[in-house]
């Protein structure tokens, strides 16, 4: 018990320490965001199957999109100047094709920042930066992500959203549907 809160002492000290920067990634950096994006597909494939390329790469081809389409934006996480993760969003709804709602298509921090409240603040400063209506995906065999983006959410807005269940290619899926008013 005692090492228990000795661990969860060290951790609280450490995110009050966290200085959290999220930053548009430039064109230059795809390469980066190409790494980091390796690590969130190893996650991942813990929920859907994905395939190594015979260059022993998930890849991702939609990547170099977020710099040549309007409406797409990448995003680099910084936690005291260190790599941490990444937000990539667009407008438009991929479920409906609502033009005005933005979507989180990817985000992901780091194993070694996760429960620090790195998340929860990415997520904020960018709901805060976009205002509008949003929609947050989550594979419902993702439970740890279905509750970090409730309470995330919750936090946000003052008040808990339920989400709605969808299918996609036979898969059980959650949205997440609200709307930002904080502009930054």
């Amino acid at each position: 018990m005692e090492r228990t809160l000795g661990h969860e002492r060290t951790r609280l000290a450490i995110a009050l320490k966290v200085n959290l920067e999220i930053i548009r990634a430039l064109p230059e950096q795809l390469p980066v965001m190409a790494n980091l994006f390796e690590l969130y597909a190893h996650d991942f494939s813990a929920f859907i199957d994905l395939e190594l390329g015979a260059d022993g790469r998930f890849g991702y081809e939609y990547l170099p999109f977020y710099w040549k389409e309007p409406g797409h934006h990448p995003f680099l996480i910084k936690v005291n100047s260190n790599l941490a993760g990444f937000v990539f969003l667009r407008k438009g709804s991929q479920l409906s094709g609502d033009e005005d709602i933005w979507d989180l298509t990817e985000f992901f921090i780091v194993r070694g920042y996760r429960r620090l409240g790195v998340g929860m603040r990415a997520a904020h400063h960018v709901w805060k930066q976009f205002p509008g209506k949003w929609e947050v995906r989550v594979i419902d065999r993702n439970q740890k992500a279905k509750e970090f983006w409730n309470c995330a959410i919750a936090e946000f807005l003052g008040e808990p959203v339920s989400p709605t269940p969808f299918k996609k290619n036979g898969e059980g899926w959650w949205v997440f549907s609200f709307e930002s008013k904080h502009a930054a």
